[in-house]
């Protein structure tokens, strides 16, 4: 829950890339933890989601959102370049869908537009 409290509050929405550096910089200073600390606690987390992915679990952190892993099947493609066909190999690939609590705020970051009604 910490961690997601703290992605919440560090991140501005903004055109802005939050780096793994800042967000270790933001565990430091919202836990008074060393750098190294706060570094091993983000290594910790995201190591806990990539090893529940890897089993295929899900992954919720309410209200933040939830991570899944998704079975993609195989397909026919083609090489844009000769335009011979190919087949794609079914394959698992990671997916993240957002929580309440992340569409609300990212909604409130920007201003919407309404429709007037006549």
């Amino acid at each position: 829950m910490l961690a997601v409290f703290l992605l919440l509050r560090c991140f501005d929405f903004g055109e802005k890339t939050l780096t793994k550096a800042e967000l270790v910089d933001a565990v430091a200073t919202e836990t008074e933890m060393s750098k190294r600390q706060a570094g091993d606690v983000v290594d910790l987390i995201l190591d806990e989601i990539r090893d529940a992915l890897v089993k295929g679990d899900k992954v919720q952190l309410i209200p933040f959102g939830s991570f899944v892993v998704r079975d993609r099947k195989k397909r026919e493609g083609r090489n844009p370049k000769t335009g011979a066909k190919l087949t794609i190999p079914a394959r698992r690939v990671p997916a993240f869908t957002a929580g309440k609590g992340l569409r609300d705020a990212v909604a409130g970051g920007k201003k919407r537009a309404t429709a007037k009604k006549r």
